[in-house]
């Protein structure tokens, strides 16, 4: 029973704190603040004056002589009757003295009245704004608006002054009737005249009015109050902003893209390791970051616990089932908090379980804190050894740096990360609580301290030769690393690594697949020139027109969890303090933060009484930024836009979602994005931008492209704030200022004259469009593929497909006329069939001169490649799965390909000892049966089943990957293969039955 005040923005959370305070001094009680996501995660300008608020203390109050206060002996009795009978009421005398409730609007004749507090007063506001009710509408029509800063309990006084002479009170709150509740408790005594009708949570006829789930927002209360006006005579017409409103609602509903860009791990987390189990493993979630590993289906895990309830679950459940041991996923934080006492909890009730500690050295989630009490790997394994822990192990991905006295207690061992799968199944198969610790520093940390010098940073990075690589996906799975990104190219998609998000873990390299190379020594490309070159750039660019802000102007940016998109609202929102504006910035992140979608929405105005909300209403943006195409496109997004009003800046370089690791032939159409965003806003209002491209041409990386866009957004005039006061907000964030000032100032160059720019970039933009060109014309596809599988063996061998190819063609043209799909898909499809990526080849792909061409364009000064591969003839394989094992060579193995692809006449001769494995047998086997497959296709195919047939055709798609991956594939290629030629057969049968049907 302690008063509740709810504030309803950053500002009233000073001054109610102040408020607060006093009243807990003066009443002697606790005093809370109700706090809701919309309130407390957004920023805004206020004011500060040491004399505000000035707080008065209440003369009316009754206090008892000995006091308000709670004193030694103190019966219950007595502090119970202190409590309700002295101190609540003082609160409340505290809270009439210092009008912590007030009427806003009032009229000289009040019909109704509407009482509400919080953020609910901002929807309510704000509807108002909707409907054209200002104060003076207000006192016109009889309307009084009542904002209530203390919830409970309700200052009596207050509310009744505010009910005097209202016919009817409108509670507009959230959730539970608190206000209302109060109100009908106060007012029912009064005489019949005197008492107004009470609505809120339904009304007079007990229909649901304001709802009690979920959240209230300005189109929903506008419509509400407008029909509760609609009850009184002499009422302005709402008939044009319910209709505006109407339209807002419907636009919310237009189409947007379905692909949703959910949390995930940073790249190069020691979560995706630490969170691995072996397959049919009973897994339990941990809370922070853990908690996403729900969203790995190689996990296991379905659901988490609370924080100090890890392993609880497991207690309850282990009786009741037939497995006999969990595993459950545990923080270093978490441990020191409580996690220590579940895992006791575990050791009483002597159930069998494997907590899984991830060491990583920082507590993450909330921004890379150092762990309390300092507790180090040797430490924790003591403390649990001693409370009965029956085995302990460490894993990690630096185990020398134990020493040969590393301090940890009897029978503790110490594993690298590669043998995470064989550590686990000996943990699970020990009776008791076992604890493994996985020890690897936070990857978002790792990269903080690099920037500060205080962690290493390996002089080496990780490079995928996109011509190698089959687009398998494996590198992900092995990894879950979301540096791993798509590219589209004319082979396919293939995969190449962010490096402006990498944070060099390196286990992608363990995908099974001969692409990887390791690059020593040198760095990113960056653009040659000296400061002054650039300043000179820059220097002429002429001030864009600023729009006036005759209202608040509301900016929405969009883009992915912790690439910088919160920072540039906290920007735009310092730059408008600076010029005296005000300004509400609101965020959402939540576990979005990492890697999820993330908001934040800017509303910029002259003056604090003009903000009446935090958030931006559906079809009310003036601007989009969005930093990353899915989310720009997606639903939040795209309601919050209107179609001729909304301009938007857009980053077309489209991220793959964390979807994609274990999705690796998702669709993922970067043009649909744009024509979903195009039709949303028109195609006249947007501005297109590659701000990956650009910036890592420009910069070595992309780290700065949020910047970029808020430079090409300022430059289109689309900015209400000067240059100044923006270069000033990103001096004051005290972070890679020099970088950030660049990168806003290349935006601004690029929105003035993008031809300058891309000229800039022009090295960089034509590799990377000559890597990702994708033929559109049959015949040059089919001319390309001759000339490769030319190279790839001989003239003959080319020969071979062209007879295929052209007899397809020709027998197209005289069945579909005016098609051409059934021909391209078996030009790329027998092509990828015949250009079976052997020893040879892959030998032949990394020295034709397109590799080094490609390294020589992303890297400068490097010293030396380091290759993965694991040569059948001479691999291991791995006990558990009986897969090849790659192993790290050094450059010699370059100097080997060399030879080694002018041996390529030997494919498929007496003399090809690679050409007798299994695998090769099987890939030339393939080639044989596509062309068998193919022609029978020829024979019968008509418009009827010709999709169909495209179908069959484009099998060879399915088949990707090396070694067991590849081998994976073909038995699911075949069984899809078998179903169409099923569909393809029937539909001849039916096409025959009905033309004899015809017939008869």
């Amino acid at each position: 029973m302690i008063p509740i005040l709810y504030p309803a923005s950053v500002q009233e959370y000073l001054d109610f704190g102040l408020i607060g305070l006093g009243m807990s001094r003066f009443a002697g009680l606790w005093v809370g603040f109700k706090a809701v996501t919309e309130i407390v995660e957004s920023a805004g300008s206020i004011y500060v004056n040491r004399d505000d608020p000035k707080l008065i203390l209440p003369e009316d109050a009754v206090i008892p002589k000995d006091g308000l206060h709670i004193r030694w002996p103190d019966s219950r009795f007595d502090q119970e009757d202190r409590h309700v009978n002295y101190k609540l009421p003082a609160a409340v005398a505290y809270a009439r003295a210092n009008s912590v409730d007030r009427i806003v609007f009032d009229s000289p004749q009040p019909r109704i009245g509407i009482a509400t507090s919080g953020k609910a007063y901002l929807d309510v506001r704000h509807a108002l704004d909707c409907l054209g009710i200002d104060d003076k509408i207000a006192a016109r029509i009889g309307l009084r608006l009542y904002k209530v800063g203390m919830v409970w309990p309700l200052e009596p006084e207050g509310a009744r002054r505010f009910a005097e002479g209202l016919q009817e009170i409108l509670v507009i709150e959230e959730k539970r009737p608190i206000i209302e509740s109060g109100l009908t408790a106060l007012l029912y005594n009064l005489g019949g005249s005197s008492r107004p009708l009470i609505v809120g949570k339904a009304d007079p006829a007990g229909r649901p009015l304001v709802p009690s789930h979920g959240e209230t927002n300005p189109n929903m209360v506008a419509k509400i109050i407008a029909g509760r006006l609609a009850n009184f005579g002499n009422m302005p017409n709402f008939l044009t902003p319910l209709s505006e409103i109407e339209a807002q609602e419907q636009s919310a509903k237009a189409a947007h893209s379905n692909i949703v860009r959910i949390p995930f791990f940073c790249a190069g987390c020691p979560h995706n390791t630490g969170t691995k189990t072996p397959s049919d493993s009973r897994v339990f979630g941990g809370v922070g970051c853990h908690a996403m590993a729900v969203w790995m289906p190689e996990s296991g895990v379905k659901f988490f616990t609370h924080m100090g309830g890890e392993g609880a679950t497991w207690i309850g459940e282990a009786p009741f089932t037939h497995q006999k041991h969990a595993f459950q996923n545990l923080g270093d934080g978490t441990y020191y908090h409580s996690g220590l006492l579940a895992i006791r909890a575990c050791i009483a009730v002597k159930t069998t379980i494997t907590y899984k500690l991830l060491f990583n050295d920082a507590v993450a989630m909330t921004g890379g804190q150092p762990l309390d009490a300092g507790l180090n790997v040797p430490q924790i394994a003591q403390q649990v050894y001693h409370e009965g822990v029956r085995r302990i192990a460490v894993v990690t991905d630096e185990p020398d740096k134990y020493g040969s006295q590393p301090g940890f207690p009897p029978g503790t061992t110490i594993h690298h990360r590669d043998e995470m799968e064989t550590v686990q199944r000996e943990l699970r198969e020990t009776q008791g609580v076992t604890l493994l610790i996985y020890d690897q520093t936070c990857a978002a940390e790792k990269r903080r301290r690099r920037k500060r010098g205080a962690f290493p940073d390996p002089a080496k990075r990780a490079f995928i030769n996109a011509l190698v690589c089959e687009g398998c996906g494996d590198c992900g799975v092995k990894s879950n690393c979301v540096a791993i990104a798509p590219v589209q190219t004319e082979f396919g998609r293939k995969r190449a690594i962010d490096q402006s998000v990498c944070n060099k873990d390196f286990s992608c390299v363990k995908g099974f697949c001969p692409s990887f190379v390791m690059v020593h020594g040198g760095s990113v490309r960056k653009l040659k020139g000296t400061a002054q070159d650039l300043d000179t750039l820059f220097r002429d660019l002429p001030e864009p027109s600023i729009p006036e802000l005759a209202r608040p102007y509301e900016i929405f940016v969009g883009g992915i969890g912790g690439t910088g998109v919160l920072t540039v609202g906290a920007l735009l929102g310092m730059a408008a303090h600076l010029e005296g504006l005000s300004c509400s910035v609101l965020d959402f992140t939540g576990l979005s933060q990492k890697n999820g979608a993330v908001l934040s929405e800017v509303r910029i105005a002259p003056k604090p009484e003009d903000l009446h909300t935090l958030r931006i209403g559906n079809g009310n943006a003036d601007l989009l930024i969005g930093c990353d195409l899915i989310v720009s496109s997606g639903a939040e997004s795209l309601k919050r836009t209107r179609h001729g009003r909304t301009r938007v800046v857009v980053n077309t370089h489209l991220v793959a979602t964390a979807e994609f690791i274990n999705k690796p032939r998702m669709d993922l159409d970067a043009k649909r994005l744009e024509n979903i965003i195009g039709n949303a806003v028109g195609s006249g209002n947007t501005t297109f931008l590659n701000a990956n491209a650009l910036l890592t041409a420009l910069m070595g990386d992309s780290i700065t492209g949020n910047l970029f866009l808020l430079g090409v957004a300022y430059q289109k005039g689309l900015i209400p704030i000067m240059r100044d006061s923006i270069e000033r907000a990103i001096e004051l964030n005290g972070v890679a200022v020099t970088d950030n000032l660049r990168a806003f100032s290349w935006g601004r160059l690029a929105a003035h004259n993008r031809a300058v720019v891309e000229a800039a970039a022009a090295p960089y933009l034509a590799s990377k469009a000559e890597a990702e060109k994708v033929l559109d014309s049959t015949d040059d596809i089919i001319a390309f593929r001759m000339k490769e599988l030319t190279l790839y063996q001989n003239a003959d061998y080319a020969a071979r497909y062209q007879k295929l190819v052209r007899r397809v063609q020709q027998a197209e043209s005289e069945k579909i006329k005016g098609r051409s799909a059934l021909t391209q898909a078996v030009a790329r499809n027998f092509h990828r069939l015949m250009a079976y990526k052997d020893e040879y080849e892959v030998a032949r792909l990394f020295t034709d001169g397109r590799f080094q061409e490609k390294l020589d364009s992303q890297f400068e000064g490097f010293s030396t490649l380091r290759f993965y591969l694991a040569p059948p003839l001479f691999a291991k394989r791995d006990p558990n799965t009986g897969e090849l094992i790659k192993k790290e060579y050094g450059p010699w193995v370059f100097k080997a390909m060399r030879l080694l692809a002018k041996l390529k006449f030997l494919r498929g001769t007496v003399f090809d000892l690679f050409g007798r494995t299994e695998e090769r047998r099987t890939e030339r086997q393939l080639i044989e049966d596509y062309e068998t497959v193919v022609t029978g296709l020829l024979a019968r195919v008509t418009p009827e089943n010709y999709a169909t047939a495209v179908e069959i055709a484009s099998i060879p798609d399915e088949i990707y990957g090396f070694g067991h991956i590849k081998a994976r594939q073909i038995p699911l290629a075949k069984k899809k293969e078998a179903s169409l030629r099923a569909v393809f057969d029937n539909s001849g049968s039916i096409q025959k039955a009905t033309v004899q049907k015809a017939a008869a």
